[in-house]
């Protein structure tokens, strides 16, 4: 399946240390806020808020954090305006970029995402410019200790998934359609299997191979950026550095 780069497992490596970082717990915390205003603060039964559970615990954050993120959703009576706003542009080298965002005031988002557009020399783009070359799927990553990938791989077939990736790092990524996303996270913890983290991801249908030095900077500056802002949830993008480069940014 096209879009798992040895980038994008670099990436995730380095999520891995960037867990430990406040902004990432804040980002969780923000998550959880909107999975108990829409399902209610029981995970049983509100899957959104059990996958972000799952997601805080894979990130480290402490017990104490996501209480407070959902007491905090449950005794807020007053009406917050966060919504969830999808931003498309193009980057650097005609590479496509998708955000996720969860945000209480739209036009600050939208003002800030585009200037970092603007200063990696790439467009913010309208709705629908760039989603076409993304694939919605379901993700889950399972720890893959004492797991045979073969026999998983099976085990996976049966129940459903579209695809098994070994990120090397300890975990398997299994992809799946994204209305199957809570019947086989289920299905794997039924079955023992331990689940770190449930959510739903965009993938590229093609990626475009970068072989240029200033471009990748640019390119990678602006991931950076759209990252590090308190706004944005996730960030989607489609291009795939050369090997030589993968070694300079690696």
């Amino acid at each position: 399946m096209a879009g798992h780069s040895k980038w994008a497992q670099i990436k995730r490596t380095k999520a891995k240390v960037d867990a430990q970082r406040g902004a990432i717990f804040t980002k969780i915390a923000k998550e959880i806020f909107v999975a108990v205003k829409l399902g209610g603060p029981d995970p049983s039964g509100n899957f959104r808020l059990k996958a972000c559970i799952d997601k805080a615990k894979s990130a480290m954050m402490p017990a104490d954090n996501i209480k407070r993120a959902i007491q905090r959703a449950i005794g807020n009576n007053e009406v917050e305006n966060v919504e969830e706003i999808q931003y498309e542009g193009y980057g650097p080298g005609g590479v496509a970029f998708l955000i996720n965002s969860l945000t209480d005031n739209r036009n600050r988002t939208a003002g800030e995402i585009r200037s970092y557009f603007t200063k990696c020399d790439g467009n913010l783009g309208e709705t629908g410019c760039v989603s076409w070359l993304f694939s919605h799927k379901g993700q889950i990553i399972v720890s893959s200790d004492n797991l045979n990938f073969d026999v998983f791989f099976l085990f996976l077939a049966d129940v459903g998934a579209d695809d098994l990736i070994d990120n090397n790092d300890g975990t398997f990524q299994v992809i799946c359609k994204v209305n199957d996303l809570e019947k086989i996270s289920r299905e794997l913890e039924n079955n023992s299997y331990k689940v770190l983290e449930s959510n739903f991801i965009y993938i590229p249908k093609n990626t475009v191979l970068i072989n240029d030095e200033n471009i990748a900077r640019k390119i990678l500056k602006l991931h950076d950026l759209l990252e590090n802002n308190d706004d944005v949830q996730n960030v989607y993008s489609n291009f795939e550095l050369s090997d030589e480069l993968i070694k300079i940014f690696s």
